[in-house]
Formats: structure tokens, sequence, C-alpha cells
């Protein structure tokens, strides 16, 4: 049979067995539907996944690990307005207590923490020692300069400050270094005025950095609101000598100048040049940033007088000095003219 199989043709061959197949499976189906009708058995529907998923949901006993669920609230509970409801995560801080539910063989333990220091300790103070011995460090740090505050410490609390980086400008460091100096120890609004009128294609966006910048200082730092805050912080018109020479009046101790501009060179892109023949060259398009630093005209008041101080202290210096110690010669007794 084997032998006799093996001649067949292919398409012979899986006739045969498909006629065999047929054959053999249709009797079966006759005799299982008999015995069904027979015992007057209903064929069940196949169960869906998610009929089976609420069945496992559903209808299993609480597990150890799972969830609490909380309970719905009644409408006949009074809530007080303004509070939290029960589905607020803030729910058990405003309680001051945490409910954790643990299931185990069938029986419900049920613990309750109240929010105090010693319950989140572990959080708040995780290293206590660590900030033990930080805290000894700043206390012998104080007594060993008695108290005594350094310079740059004065400086940081009395004045203000604000750097503000802008984005990057589609520009190069060529075009953009000559608006940075034209603005850099100016007033802010001045800077501003100049950008406004100014004819570089780049005046737009320093102008709008500008703005920012300006902003910024005023709403972050508080700075410029002298005269708004305390009319009686208002003085006299002082005049000072800055770094080059030139002399500048100050009315307001609290307005806002530019102390320093600088250029920062940022990433490249990439152009496309066509020319003749089919040729193509990569250009390189530049992206540049600035940044400005803002402070108040009284660091300029301090600093004028800084150096005041010190070009005092040198001419006092420089008052008497010794002469080198050699002899005497050709003197005469009468006028040479």
């Amino acid at each position: 049979m084997a032998s006799r199989g093996a001649g067949l043709p292919y398409r012979q061959l899986m006739q045969r067995l498909s006629q065999r197949t047929i054959s053999y499976t249709r009797p079966l189906r006759a005799e299982v539907e008999q015995e069904k009708d027979a015992k007057n058995i209903k064929p069940t529907k196949k169960s869906s996944l998610l009929d089976s998923m609420k069945g496992l949901i559903f209808s299993r006993p609480a597990q150890p690990g799972d969830k609490p669920t909380r309970k719905p609230q009644l409408p006949s509970e009074p809530q007080r307005e303004g509070s939290l409801g029960q589905e607020s995560i803030f729910a058990d801080e405003a309680v001051g207590e945490i409910e954790e539910t643990e299931t185990t063989d069938g029986k419900t333990l049920t613990n309750k923490k109240v929010l105090t220091w010693e319950n989140m300790q572990r959080v708040l103070d995780p290293k206590p020692e660590a900030r033990k011995r930080w805290e000894r460090k700043m206390i012998i740090r104080e007594i060993r300069k008695r108290g005594r505050l350094t310079k740059e410490e004065i400086i940081a609390a009395t004045e203000r400050e604000s750097l503000v980086k802008s984005h990057w400008f589609k520009t190069s460091v060529k075009k953009l270094t000559p608006l940075a100096r034209q603005i850099a120890g100016k007033n802010i609004d001045e800077a501003i005025l100049q950008m406004r009128f100014s004819k570089k294609k780049v005046a737009k966006d320093v102008l709008e950095h500008l703005k920012l910048a300006k902003n910024t200082a005023v709403v972050r730092y508080g700075m410029g609101l002298g005269k708004a805050s305390d009319p009686a912080n208002k003085i006299e018109p002082i005049t000072v000598i800055l770094k080059d020479g030139e002399k500048h009046t100050i009315s307001d101790p609290t307005s806002i100048y530019i102390s320093e501009a600088w250029v920062n060179r940022g990433p490249f892109d990439k152009g496309y040049d066509h020319r003749a023949r089919g040729k193509i060259n990569l250009l390189r398009l530049p992206y540049t940033g600035l940044s400005v630093m803002l402070k108040e005209e009284k660091t300029r008041i301090r600093e004028w007088k800084d150096r005041e101080t010190r070009a005092l202290r040198q001419r006092k210096s420089q008052l008497w000095t010794q002469l080198p110690d050699r002899p005497v010669s050709q003197q005469n007794q009468y006028y040479s003219w």
C-alpha cells in the first residue's frame, strides 16, 4: 500500500485523502448531534474575553495585596462647602489619618497611622546625623568669622541682579556683536529705544529679548520698583564717573541698566547653494544668542565710591617718597639764571 501510494501523483493522492476525511467525519458529526438531541442539551455560546475577565474580577474573593475599595459617598451624608470629597487624593491628609487594609487568610486587618513628625521623620529627615554635622559645620564657620559676612555676601544681600539668556537668533556673531556693544552700559529703556529705531535686521529679536529681560527682572526679582513702592526713597541726583571716564547722573538708584551684554555662539544649520552644472555647495548657517546682565543704579554708585576710595588711598600713599642716599655734588651758592 505504501508503495502504491508513493507511486500515485500528488493531485490524486490529495483527492483520496480528502475523500477519506469527509467520509469519516460526516457520520461522527451526525452521531454527536443525535446524542445532544436525546439528552436535550443546548449548545452553549463561546465565552468572550470580557466575560471571563468579569467573572475573574467580580466573583473571586479578596486576595492579599489588593487595594482597599472606597465606599461610595451616600447622598444623605452632609458635605461642608469647600471641604474635600472622599475621592480626592488629598482626603487622607485632610482627615489626618491613613488607613491600610490587609487581608490574610480571610481576615481583614485595619491599621491607622496618624500624620505626625515621628511617622514622617524617615521621609523628611532621612539622614539626621549628616544634618547635624552640617549644622555644626555652619555654626563653627560663623564663630570663626565672628559672625561677620564677607563683602560678596553683603553685596548679594543688598543689591539685585538678573541674568537673562536669549534663544538662538538666526544670525552670526559678527552681526550681533555690534548691537551687544551698543546696548552695554545703557539704561534698559534707552537700550529698548535704540533697538526700536535700529536699521539692523536682528535688532527686532534683540528688542523682544530686552523686553523679556526687563519684565523678568521686575516680576521675579523686584527690580526698578523704588519710586512706586516708597516715594520717600527719592534722593538728590548724584553724578558719578564711570570706568571709561564719562559722567553719569543718577536720579533713581533703583532704575535698571545693562551692566554686561555678550554674544554666545550657537549651533550651525545646513543650507544649499545651487551652482552651475548641477553642483550644490553646502552652507553653514550660524545661530547666535545674546545674554544680558541687568543691575540697579545703586550698584553703579557703590562701584564709583569704591574706585574713589581706592584712588584716594593710592594718592595718600605717594605723598612722601624716600630719596636715594647719594652724595651732593656740583652745588653753587648763586643761582644759574
